[in-house]
């Protein structure tokens, strides 16, 4: 390897030593970038380069959706959505063993078509369901594990911030992007189901029955959220269908999510104030972590790097899945310690040029970015649930009071096992993720 690769290789080791001493993300990326640039260029074109680079970075048209998603995330939290439909799922299913959980679950999905974040849906939802679940007689684990898995959902299921993310690092488009996650993110819905299934088969003590909810109530419930399906069809398939752009779908999908909330009686002047001020904190983080990725990704161009990476990946003889297995492996162990986020702005860079380098089914160079794309989010997001760590599990297990840690992480296993399936089946069948891009295009 050149010097300037060995440098390249050396400055990303003390950007993960920064992150290890806990330094911010965002931060850590800048200050890692910037003397890694120095260091190879010299100061002044590393001036030369900084003037510009902010603007450059944030006036890029597709990352408006970013905040517009985030606040119709955060209008439906505090409108009372998730509450909503995990009511009118459990109407419908609670009544069957484990049909809470399955329902827990569902609201996840939906609270996730319009969040978008993993942490805030597991959150969100373990604020309302935890309580009901417990009530009901539920295990620690299963209810506990469901609530960590369930919020994964909430970046899988698009439309996803991450995923908007992805497609601006890998110069793809926004909208095939969530063509492509779609059916991965429903059946991982569907597995999650499935293992809350079996989980109670198996233990038919950890998922107790309720009582049965009169068509009636149900049909009360149901008139409650049906508005909220119509946003999400609306957004979704305005999308799909090329009516309008994510940008403006998230326009639409945010104004139409706080009408709602406001028509209900959810949101009031104080709550919505509060999601404009978490609205603007988080988009500021995620800028943030964006303008130290740049910089971080400009010195690693100017290292060569990434290529360095790549040629030597290709040179080495090694099969093209035992390279995707080293990659699924180390978004596992990140997962453990990262948001999805920063962990796609941390390692695209390097992986993607490793993968367009070498063949996969005979994938285009389009198809190649996409379908690894929709994989790379599935694995950073089984990290959030992977013991020993897994930043899910905590947020679920600190809202559990008196339970065990351990109970948790017995709760998630069996979410883990749908998981694996499903990473395995994304990983050697393409058209599940490809089908509905070639389908729609």
């Amino acid at each position: 390897m050149t010097d300037t690769v060995t440098i390249g290789l050396l400055i990303g080791a003390f950007t993960i030593g920064l992150l290890v001493l806990r330094i911010h993300i965002g931060a850590a990326m800048l200050l890692a970038g910037s003397l890694g640039y120095m260091w190879v260029a010299g100061w002044l074109p590393l001036l030369n380069y900084l003037k510009n680079v902010a603007f450059a970075r944030f006036s890029v048209y597709d990352l408006s959706v970013v905040p517009l998603f985030l606040l119709m995330g955060n209008l439906a939290s505090r409108g009372g959505l998730s509450r909503r439909l995990f009511q009118t799922a459990n109407a419908f299913l609670g009544h069957y063993r484990g049909g809470a959980a399955v329902s827990a679950i569902g609201a996840c999905a939906g609270f996730g078509a319009v969040c978008g974040s993993s942490l805030a849906t597991a959150a969100t939802m373990g604020q309302v369901a935890l309580p009901e679940l417990k009530r009901a007689g539920y295990s620690d684990a299963l209810a506990t594990g469901a609530l960590a898995a369930g919020g994964t959902l909430g970046i899988l299921i698009p439309p996803s911030v991450v995923l908007v993310i992805y497609a601006v690092l890998a110069e793809q488009n926004v909208s095939v992007m969530f063509m492509a996650a779609l059916v991965p993110g429903i059946i991982a819905m569907l597995g999650y189901m499935a293992a809350v299934a079996v989980y109670v088969r198996l233990k038919p003590g950890s998922g107790p029955a309720m009582p049965r909810v009169p068509w009636a109530e149900r049909f009360r419930l149901l008139k409650g959220v049906w508005p909220v399906a119509a946003v999400f069809v609306t957004v979704i398939g305005g999308i799909y269908g090329g009516i309008f752009t994510p940008t403006e779908a998230a326009a639409i999908g945010t104004v139409a999510v706080g009408l709602l909330a406001w028509l209900t009686r959810e949101l009031d002047g104080s709550g919505l104030m509060q999601a404009l001020l978490d609205t603007a904190s988080a988009t500021a983080m995620i800028f943030l972590i964006l303008l130290g990725a740049d910089v971080l990704n400009a010195f690693f161009a100017l290292s060569q790097m990434p290529a360095g990476v790549a040629e030597w990946v290709a040179g080495s003889g090694l099969p093209a899945w035992a390279v995707l297995l080293a990659i699924i492996l180390i978004y596992l162990i990140l997962g453990c310690v990262m948001d999805s986020l920063s962990m796609i702005l941390l390692t695209i860079p390097v992986f993607l040029p490793v993968i367009m380098g070498m063949d996969f089914f005979g994938l285009n160079p389009t198809d190649k970015a996409v379908w690894f794309g929709v994989l790379a989010l599935m694995v950073v997001e089984v990290g959030l649930i992977t013991p020993p760590v897994g930043m899910n599990i905590f947020v679920v297990n600190s809202m559990a009071k008196g339970v065990p840690m351990k109970e948790t992480y017995r709760g998630v296993l069996p979410f883990l096992c749908s998981d694996l399936i499903r990473i395995v089946l994304l990983a050697f069948v393409p058209p599940v993720t490809l089908g509905l891009v070639y389908w729609l295009s």
